[in-house]
């Protein structure tokens, strides 16, 4: 399969720039780049759950603010980005939770500003874009990682600290569950082409990182292991964005792929003979000759890993494994 050539040229890569890793008693920065929360309840179980994590926490000024669906104003927003960022006494950056419109941000903040202070930034989801425009825009690692208000099992707590916390370059490895059957199937990886390869890892959320195909925003993938994951879309609609990353080029410049959850992801109502989402990964990444696995433990799933963007790994599909070449943090 002939790949087209990417529509912009590949931008000089910036010299990786990590943030100082975080400790217990530090003080995490909650904001909200993303969609409005209207219960009480959600802030109050980021607040509880990252304290049991050894945390404190500090709500950036407009965070329980909102705009129709938007959790205020992307001027707001990106003021409370700025506001965490200047503040000595906060040590990182964590979204409460993800939704939509983050990427209205991207162009009202001030990434000088960000460089000259890197601190940890993290969430998933929609943060996508955020977490992209950051690393492309300055070098900084940033976190796909569990919002503030997600399900901190053992599992994901471990990783994060793991990455974030001990500054560990350590290898990603799903978590067999053990159950009562006589096989147990979750948490296993699907090998959908074998091989190893190394490059720095990037992505996240595949409507998200789609929408930035074509601006500034979207960080150079020649040569990335490129991470994607998804939920609540249509078979046909997965098909339309990794055809769209496809036919931009953006494929053609990976060196590996990973999959993760890519949950509720069915059949339109009322459609006949669709692909199975096997079948549009076939389709997708059958020919682009470099490895590819699925079922990684990150995104929409219960335990999650967390994600550095920007460092390099070596993927072994075969394995079903990421190992970091290096820690994510500083000391």
């Amino acid at each position: 399969m002939t790949l087209p050539a990417p529509i912009h040229p590949p931008r000089p890569p910036r010299p990786l720039l990590l943030p100082r890793r975080l400790q217990p008693g530090d003080t995490l920065g909650l904001f909200n780049p993303s969609g409005a929360i209207y219960e009480r309840a959600p802030f109050d179980h980021a607040h509880a759950t990252l304290q049991a994590l050894g945390f404190r926490t500090r709500e950036a000024p407009n965070l329980r603010a909102r705009h129709g669906h938007l959790a205020g104003t992307a001027q707001q927003r990106a003021d409370d980005i700025h506001v965490l960022v200047a503040d000595p006494g906060i040590a990182g950056l964590l979204a409460v939770t993800g939704g939509s419109g983050a990427n209205r941000v991207l162009p009202h903040l001030d990434y000088a500003r960000i460089a000259a202070q890197p601190k940890f930034i993290g969430g998933f989801s929609d943060l996508t874009a955020l977490l992209s425009a950051v690393h492309a825009q300055t070098g900084l690692v940033t976190f796909h990682s569990p919002l503030a208000r997600s399900e901190w099992n053992a599992f994901s707590a471990a990783q994060f600290k793991a990455v974030a916390m001990d500054g560990l370059a350590h290898t990603l490895r799903n978590e067999i569950v053990p159950g009562d059957d006589l096989v147990s199937f979750e948490g296993r990886t699907t090998t959908l082409r074998g091989g190893r390869a190394q490059g720095p890892l990037l992505g996240g959320n595949l409507a998200v990182l789609t929408s930035l195909v074509g601006t500034p925003y979207l960080p150079d993938l020649d040569g990335a292991i490129l991470c994607l994951e998804d939920v609540n879309e249509y078979i046909y609609r997965v098909d339309r964005m990794l055809s769209t990353l496809l036919l931009s080029g953006v494929l053609a410049r990976v060196a590996g792929v990973v999959l993760g959850g890519f949950t509720n992801c069915l059949v339109s109502e009322g459609s006949f003979g669709t692909l199975t989402l096997d079948e549009v990964f076939d389709d997708t990444f059958g020919g682009l000759g470099v490895p590819v696995y699925r079922g990684a433990q990150f995104g929409h799933v219960k335990r999650k890993f967390t994600l550095p963007l920007g460092v390099p790994v070596e993927i072994d599909a075969d394995a079903g494994t990421l190992r970091l070449l290096q820690p994510a943090v500083r000391p």
